[in-house]
């Protein structure tokens, strides 16, 4: 089939049955799925087709440097952190990186969360083996039980309405806490700095905090309308993978003719399902909605090209984020001839660097985890390779959380692999911690202001 004539074939919500489709559950009860679905159906929306639209416009002005972007949060969230302490803590720390984030690069943040939705993740294995015993692989919460337990490592269908419902709360409370004034910039912002000040530049993040802060009062003393400081745009986003799940929440909008996905602003499609001819790629190429692409080290260039053009065939502005995962050893590399090629196209994107997935080392005892010092070294890379390529590097994804765990190693606390056992928690892979989250907004906003 020829790219324009599959361009050209009529899309529904759910066409993308008759492809390949990668790393979906094996349901054995499949009624109860299907009656699941049909309950999904029916319930009302977690977004509105306006605020997709202007998440859309926003991602286009960072793609055009007038913006940046600051995607973040969980791995995989759980139904148990779904708390009010967890998502203030999420939402502070994203919150704390955006303000620091504006201040260094004189531009308004996209604020892009991980969250009210990242409860589904893709495994390279279908089982996996501990103590001799194999069990089906853990795929999330949306899918299965973490707890090493046979029958509760079957994938269960009722557990998609669990993730619509906690999503739903999630984002309820989100926009409950922004309109309630948690953002207020002029005393919202709980400074724990004392994690940071033993980082080799605290003086420099100091004297940032310090400037913001006055900066702040001088407004408020100013009379700035108070609206302005006390109320921001927050996005939702999470791996579209679950594609029977991500069906259900997808609508025509009356107005426009438009198919929007009503569960997130914005999904992506991970590195392992980004086939041209699988399902992923054609359940997406037919949202109005923003979507992303993990891009890594070993992709081919003209397929990267052919997968912009299938999934934005009208070369919209903000439509295809991609977000490169190579890390720190491979991007030098890797990146040049990618960015090189996509500009020759003239095909529209944007572009965000994940420094996490690339640079995952496992440790003795199984233990997966990052080094602060590579994902710090493959961003600065990105900023350098997108300067001299004339491009732009429009934002960052991270995996991350408000609380103090020990996941990744490095940063201020200095953190060994023997402290990991200290307090990991998450389930599937390595986040930055509170402290490593604010340390790499201050080292964001420079590698910004050295390559603009």
């Amino acid at each position: 089939m020829t790219q324009h004539h599959q361009d050209q074939q009529p899309w529904s919500p759910t066409g993308w049955r008759e492809l390949p489709a990668r790393q979906q559950p094996a349901y054995p009860d499949k009624e109860l799925l299907q009656s699941t679905l049909d309950s999904l159906r029916t319930l009302p929306p977690l977004v509105y087709p306006t605020e997709i639209e202007q998440l859309k416009k926003q991602m286009g002005a960072a793609a055009a440097g007038q913006r940046f972007i600051l995607q973040g949060g969980d791995c995989a969230e759980r139904f148990s952190e779904c708390t009010q302490a967890n998502i203030t803590n999420k939402m502070k720390i994203l919150l704390q990186m955006s303000l620091i984030l504006t201040y260094g690069t004189r531009k308004p943040v996209v604020r892009l969360g991980r969250i009210a939705g990242q409860y589904a993740k893709p495994r390279s294995s279908a089982e996996e083996t501990v103590n001799g015993v194999s069990y089906p692989s853990y795929r999330g919460d949306a899918v299965n039980d973490y707890e090493l337990d046979a029958a509760r490592r079957v994938p269960d269908p009722q557990r998609l309405m669990q993730a619509y419902s906690r999503s739903a709360l999630t984002l309820n409370y989100i926009r409950a806490m922004i309109n309630g004034g948690f953002a207020d910039l002029r005393h919202a912002f709980a400074w724990k700095l004392h994690s940071i000040e033993k980082a080799k530049k605290w003086e420099e993040y100091r004297d940032i905090v310090e400037t913001i802060l006055d900066a702040i009062h001088f407004m408020e003393s100013c009379g700035v309308d108070s609206y302005l400081l006390a109320s921001v745009d927050f996005f939702t986003s999470h791996e579209g993978l679950l594609l029977e799940y991500e069906s259900a929440l997808t609508h025509r909008d009356p107005s426009s003719g438009r198919y929007y996905n009503m569960g997130a602003h914005m999904l992506w499609i991970g590195e392992r399902t980004r086939q041209l001819d699988g399902a992923h790629v054609e359940y997406c190429r037919g949202l109005a909605n923003p979507v992303g692409v993990k891009i890594g080290p070993d992709a081919d260039p003209e397929e990267v090209i052919e997968l912009l053009r299938r999934l934005n065939p009208a070369n919209e502005e903000g439509k295809v984020t991609l977000i490169t995962r190579m890390g720190m050893e491979r991007v030098e590399k890797a990146l040049p001839p990618l960015l090189r090629h996509i500009h020759q196209s003239k095909t529209s994107v944007t572009w965000s660097c994940d420094p996490m997935h690339g640079n995952t080392r496992t440790v003795s005892g199984g233990i997966k985890t990052r080094t602060f010092d590579h994902i710090e070294g493959e961003l600065e890379s990105c900023f350098r390779i997108h300067q001299e390529n004339s491009s732009t590097l429009a934002g960052v994804h991270f995996e991350l959380t408000g609380e103090d765990v020990t996941e990744c190693t490095g940063g201020s606390a200095n953190l060994q692999d023997k402290d990991l056992a200290r307090n990991y928690v998450s389930t599937c892979d390595p986040r930055l911690n509170y402290s490593q989250s604010l340390e790499m907004a201050f080292l964001i906003s420079r590698q910004v202001r050295l390559h603009s």
